[in-house]
C-alpha cells in the first residue's frame, strides 16, 4: 500500500471518529440531563430563600420554566 495513501486514510478515519465521538457525546448528555435534569423545585426554592426573596409557587415555577427552556435550547 502506498504510504501517501495509509496516512490519509489514517487521518481520515481520525477526524470522522473524533465528529463522531463529539456528536454521540453531545447526543448521550442532552439525553442524560432530559431525565436527571440537576436541578429541581426543592433546589430553587432553597437557592431564592438564600438570596433574601420569598419562594412563591408561582416564582418558582417561572424560574423552572425558564431554566427548561434554556436547556431545550442547547
Amino acid at each position: 500500500m502506498n504510504l501517501g495513501l495509509a496516512i490519509t486514510l489514517i487521518i481520515v478515519a481520525l477526524l470522522l471518529g473524533l465528529v463522531g465521538g463529539f456528536y454521540g457525546a453531545r447526543a448521550y448528555m442532552k439525553k442524560y440531563f432530559k431525565e436527571n435534569p440537576p436541578f429541581n423545585e426543592e433546589m430553587i426554592r432553597t437557592m431564592m430563600s438564600q438570596m433574601g426573596q420569598t419562594p412563591s409557587a408561582r416564582k418558582v415555577n417561572q424560574v423552572m420554566n425558564m431554566m427548561r427552556h434554556q436547556q431545550s435550547k442547547m
